[in-house]
């Protein structure tokens, strides 16, 4: 694992090795221009594309993208998002503030192998998993890294079948960015309040758990942070974005990142599944790269705002929860009515 630093304003930037042996030659099936910093966030990268130390411990946002190969806007959203907050500490005194308090830890692509893979032909640009090899016989590569965390691993919404695009690995934690991943919220999870992963597709903010026997302790926090991270979503582009745990709105599963991050004591942890609701999936056009990452900006912003004054500024906090309490009261009224 490669951290790089960005002086002293808070920023980490994480990326997780490559598999030795198991990825593909980073190439693109399809020819493409010179890429200029003016068109930069407007594309999908491969990985020779997507390319820092603070030295006071502080408080941390966890956010990593491409846990799944084939989901490319989550990548472009990690880049767009890195690219933000450098752009506006400077001018913006509240991303200031919280980039002066925290320090922000961002992996643009957790499944560097996968994604690699994704780009190697038109035949593999929807692989989703790792490339790790079969074991026991199998032939088939690769593993569900997000059905192989320690989180009730194996029970629900996996497959045993290692050529499965569900299949959760041999154990948990069998596979090395599972396990780095593991690693390294074991040691900072007294330091991290909130933990995010982006995935796509379908328009949602997913929390705790994903057993649908289980709640998170703070089950209506989340659901209120999530619910005004939607509302700050769809104040951008007017995109709905759905608010719930994976039993309720999706399905269930278990194993995840997400779930791993709030099981061990980080507070706010949220899953977001970018656009679309399915006419694209996840082929989503790259004219749509901007407007995406743009209203998920606006979203994460808010829970990474609360996140902030809630540690820094309770009463504040306090102030805002009642605030967005009392907007959504008249906005679901509202919409009830209509």
């Amino acid at each position: 694992m490669m951290m790089l630093g960005l002086g002293s304003v808070g920023l980490v930037l994480l990326s997780l090795a490559v598999q030795s042996g198991h990825g593909a030659q980073d190439s693109a099936v399809w020819s493409r221009e010179e890429t200029t910093e003016r068109n930069y966030y407007t594309r999908y990268h491969n990985m020779s594309e997507i390319g820092l130390s603070s030295t006071v411990r502080k408080k941390a946002i966890w956010m990593d993208c491409g846990i799944h190969a084939r989901e490319w806007i989550a990548p472009a959203f990690c880049q767009y998002f890195v690219r933000e907050i450098l752009r506006t500490y400077k001018t913006d005194t509240k991303v200031n503030e919280m980039m002066k308090n925290l320090d922000f830890y961002i992996t643009p692509v957790l499944n560097v192998d996968g994604y690699i893979y994704s780009w190697h032909n038109e035949s593999t640009r929807l692989w989703r998993k790792s490339r790790s090899p079969g074991t026991g016989g199998c032939t088939c590569y690769g593993t569900d890294l997000n059905r192989n965390f320690y989180a009730n691993w194996g029970m629900v919404g996996v497959s045993t079948d290692c050529c499965s695009e569900t299949y959760c690995g041999t154990k948990a934690l069998s596979e090395s960015e599972a396990w780095a991943v593991t690693d390294m919220l074991g040691k900072m999870r007294e330091d991290i309040l909130a933990f995010l992963t982006i995935h796509s597709y379908s328009q949602l903010i997913l929390v705790p758990y994903g057993h649908p026997n289980i709640s998170a302790p703070n089950y209506d926090e989340l659901m209120e942070v999530g619910l005004g991270a939607a509302m700050a979503i769809k104040a951008v582009h007017g995109m709905d974005y759905t608010v719930g745990t994976s039993p309720d709105i999706l399905y269930p599963f278990l194993g995840s990142s997400q779930d791993f991050a709030r099981l061990i004591g980080i507070p706010l942890s949220f899953t977001f599944e970018l656009r679309d609701k399915g006419e694209h999936g996840f082929e989503l056009p790259e004219d749509q790269i901007q407007p995406t990452c743009e209203e998920a900006y606006a979203g994460a912003q808010h829970i990474i705002t609360y996140t902030h004054d809630k540690a820094f500024y309770s009463y504040a906090a306090t102030v805002t929860a009642t605030l967005w309490t009392t907007l959504l009261a008249a906005w679901v009224s509202s919409a009830i009515l209509l």
